[in-house]
């Protein structure tokens, strides 16, 4: 069956830095675009980025231009954010989406 397990998220003070983790499994990773969103406590789920099949083209959402980039290891059927220069109001829980399926999330705090 599809899985898609995200990692790496937890605790990071203002402006710095994680690496999330998404490991799928169950479809053919390589084939298909995957995509990062977010979801704060009280908010509704948004998308942040998206990543083609072949790492080919990316795509932001505007409040994580510049600090967050995503990539894919078509190797590992794994695709990564790394999430630079974080800000309090990056505090959500990050999901990886793929195939039409959805992970279970990784939680980022940022707070001092």
């Amino acid at each position: 069956q599809v899985q898609l397990v995200e990692s790496g998220g937890g605790l990071v003070q203002p402006g710095g830095s994680l690496r999330l983790s998404c490991a799928a499994s169950g479809f053919i990773f390589s084939t298909y675009s995957m995509s990062w969103y977010r979801q704060a406590a009280g908010k509704e789920r948004e998308w942040v980025a998206r990543i083609s099949s072949s790492a080919s083209f990316t795509d932001y959402a505007d409040f994580v231009k510049g600090r967050f980039t995503i990539s894919r290891d078509n190797a590992k059927n794994t695709v990564y954010l790394q999430m630079n220069s974080l800000k309090p109001e990056d505090t959500a829980a990050y999901y990886c989406k793929g195939a039409g399926y959805w992970g279970q999330g990784t939680q980022v705090t940022v707070s001092s």
